[in-house]
């Protein structure tokens, strides 16, 4: 792979595109990172929207804090978010020989172990940390493509940069638009997928799970892909590191829990899911994506008729 082009999924380039790449990674990673931080402080001043989703949502976490502890931390959460942005597009640098210089795996043997079992993976994690470097690493450390959720971006044109991007090291990118029926058969199969578990989604697609003490309306669909296949959980997070390394953490698999009861068993495995997600923003609370709007979607909401749901499993 060339230093600064990468081959596009379809097998063709695109001239603009990499001249983009080309122009990113001719600055210096550590000159970036420190102009993106300084633009995520920025942001943190002039964009009020988000500033004050942040804060809101480090109310409701941290209720205990000052306001000033909370401002602090949501400054300092804008700065991370400015650093993800500058590291996204170096991804194209990474081979299998320096990737240890920026992104270290612990806990690869939960994952071999799931693989000696011929079972699927999936991979419980956050916009946590740089999410996008450690989907990115993984086939550069095992040898194996993951398969990663996500959400098309509007503009084409962007969308296709990103894709690019997420799929330069082997992975490869699931649409969440109607995915359920392709993630069953690739975890069927005994492939490994990453879904992204902290974000509020409609009533229509969730339950309300405890998180941060507060009720938070969660996607119901990877519980009920558990449940179905039997895929092993591993809950799968990075940390930056002072260094400015990123550690991945995989931990052992999260043992379902099966009464018969779907709804109940849909409920309370995607407690456990998202309590594993808490314990992490806990203790590194300024590598979150706060200006998400986690809490949005509220249980008044879902006064649906008993036995619908988006997911049919």
């Amino acid at each position: 792979m060339g230093t600064n082009e990468v081959k596009s999924p379809a097998g063709y380039t695109n001239f603009t595109e990499n001249i983009i790449f080309a122009f990113m990674n001719w600055i210096p990673l550590r000159v970036r990172i420190w102009v993106f931080q300084r633009l995520g402080e920025i942001l943190y001043f002039v964009d009020e929207r988000h500033r004050r989703i942040a804060l809101r949502n480090l109310t409701i976490a941290f209720p205990e804090r000052s306001e000033k502890e909370r401002k602090h931390l949501a400054l300092a959460a804008f700065r991370h978010l400015g650093r993800v942005f500058g590291e996204f597009s170096f991804i194209p640098r990474f081979n299998p020989k320096n990737i240890q210089d920026f992104v270290v795996f612990e806990g690869l043997e939960h994952c071999q172990r799931a693989q000696e079992q011929k079972r699927g993976i999936v991979f419980l994690t956050a916009h946590f940390g740089n999410w996008e470097w450690m989907a990115a690493s993984f086939p550069l450390y095992t040898g194996r493509r993951a398969h990663v959720i996500f959400r098309p971006i509007d503009n084409p044109f962007l969308d296709r940069i990103v894709e690019r991007l997420r799929s330069c090291t082997g992975n490869q990118g699931v649409s969440k638009q109607k995915s359920m029926g392709r993630i069953l058969r690739l975890l069927k199969s005994g492939e490994a997928v990453g879904i992204l578990l902290d974000q509020n989604v409609a009533w229509q697609e969730g339950v309300f799970v405890n998180f941060f003490g507060e009720l938070a309306c969660t996607n119901e669909g990877l519980a009920l892909l558990a449940l179905k296949t039997g895929a092993a959980i591993l809950p799968t997070f990075n940390v930056r590191e002072r260094d400015g390394r990123y550690r991945v953490i995989i931990e052992p698999e999260i043992p379902l829990i099966r009464t018969g009861d779907k709804g109940a068993d849909v409920q309370r495995n995607t407690e456990l899911f998202t309590a594993v997600i808490e314990r992490y923003i806990r203790e590194y609370p300024e590598q979150w994506l706060w200006v998400h709007q986690r809490w949005k979607t509220r249980p008044w909401q879902a006064k649906r008729m008993k036995g619908t749901t988006e997911f049919s499993i």
